[in-house]
């Protein structure tokens, strides 16, 4: 028996919007993903944050992601919550990796090294959009 999850549209909360996020959120809006990059030693990271995680150094700036990626790690939540989702570790193209949901598609063929692509998701009432992942073309792997 092969099990088939198909994703559904869940509520979810609107993020809290910083002035030091609000230019993550305003281009999400807009559906781009942007990444904080650190001009002292040129890591790139995510959460968006001013200072550089791995030097501490204050200067960053924003940095245009190209959104594609890899699933590094899933997991589908069927108890407990009113529908079902599944949430990765999606491993950027551009070197990091952040945890959403994956959405527009059957939950249960996600494996790891599935190629996927930021889409943005708006929060329940039209409110600010999310960035999650959709897997791109059935069977399209990084590795098997």
């Amino acid at each position: 028996m092969i099990l088939t999850t198909p994703y559904q549209a869940r509520d979810f909360e609107a993020p809290p919007v910083t002035p030091e996020t609000a230019p993550y959120w305003e281009a999400a809006a807009r559906g781009q993903l942007l990444l904080k990059c650190c001009e002292a030693c040129g890591a790139v990271h995510h959460y968006p944050r001013s200072l550089c995680p791995r030097c501490g150094s204050d200067r960053t700036s924003w940095k245009t992601s190209s959104g594609r990626g890899e699933v590094y790690a899933v997991s589908v939540t069927r108890r407990g919550t009113p529908v079902p989702y599944a949430m990765a570790y999606v491993r950027l193209e551009d070197g990091v990796t952040l945890m959403s949901n994956i959405v527009d598609c059957d939950l249960d063929a996600i494996r790891i090294g599935d190629l996927v692509e930021a889409v943005f998701v708006a929060a329940p009432g039209g409110r600010q959009p999310v960035p999650m992942f959709r897997p791109l073309a059935s069977g399209d792997r990084r590795h098997d």
